[in-house]
């Protein structure tokens, strides 16, 4: 991140010296890499507080909310980006193409630098820890996979910067500069709707993907002592984190004190769903 970050700024001011909306464009793209992880940092020690009497699930859904923020400031970063493509189209400014091509082939270094480091520890970690347990190697494999999604997307801007300082460098053609800023900016749009519209579908409390209601309601009803089951709500508190409530009618004589324990197990092992509040319908 610090390293990300020091380039950042070299792009920031190496942008503004060689008059370059490519530069500044892919400086964007490395502010928002940084600015998550930041709000990641942020949005971990805010979860790790424990509930208290206003919070009763404690302050977890800090993390969705951190992503919700950085993909809406990724779409207006992005369209800050084409506005300023559009303008200079119109009015072209000139660019210095050999500071241009030097600050961008520097990015490009530290950014396939830093792809390195990350494919290499996604071979480091494999796919178990010390105690042989998959699950955890998997998930940092998976968190390793992410950062390198961001990397890659910051590797491209900077091979298009250079593209564009060797365009004007050799033809003068300058209007490069802000077409292949567009193209960035396409990159921070394709990130910043997917983080916008997950983030906003758990804030909304929306069914999370992999959850089938119907399946849900077929599985729970091979459960010894369960006759049915209705009113079905699923939703995450944060990524990974699935809760539900629902309702049960017992078979004739079946002990609610051994039924529910069993529904709510089979909710957790079959569907991932940690936490169930569950309400028991007697007949009338």
């Amino acid at each position: 991140m610090i390293v990300t970050g020091c380039f950042m700024v070299v792009e920031v001011i190496g942008g503004i010296v060689s008059g370059s909306l490519a530069l500044l464009a892919d400086a964007g793209h490395m502010f928002t890499d940084v600015g998550a992880l930041v709000l990641a940092y942020v949005s971990v020690r805010f979860g790790q507080r424990p509930p208290d009497a206003r919070h009763g699930y404690g302050h977890r859904r800090m993390e969705v909310l951190s992503a919700f923020t950085n993909g809406v400031t990724m779409l207006l970063l992005s369209g800050w980006i084409i506005l300023e493509a559009a303008h200079r189209l119109v009015t072209p400014a000139g660019v210095r193409s050999d500071t241009m091509l030097i600050v961008a082939t520097a990015g490009l270094l530290a950014n396939r630098g830093s792809l390195a480091i990350l494919h290499r520890g996604s071979h480091v970690h494999g796919g178990h820890d010390h105690g042989g347990r998959p699950l955890e190697g998997v998930q940092e494999d998976l968190a390793i996979s992410g950062a390198a999604v961001h990397v890659v997307g910051d590797l491209l801007g900077s091979v298009a910067a250079i593209v564009a300082a060797l365009v004007i460098r050799f033809t003068g053609w300058t209007p490069i500069d802000p077409l292949l800023s567009v193209f960035i900016a396409l990159l921070i749009v394709r990130s910043g709707w997917f983080i916008v519209r997950r983030s906003a579908h758990i804030l909304l409390e929306g069914t999370p993907d992999h959850i089938d209601a119907e399946r849900i309601h077929q599985d729970l009803r091979r459960v010894a002592g369960v006759a049915t089951t209705h009113h079905l709500h699923t939703w995450s508190l944060t990524s990974g984190e699935v809760l539900a409530t629902l309702h049960v009618r017992l078979q004739p004589g079946a002990p609610a004190g051994e039924v529910i324990p069993k529904v709510r197990e089979r909710l957790r092992l079959d569907f991932g769903i940690g936490h169930a509040t569950i309400e028991v319908d007697h007949d009338p």
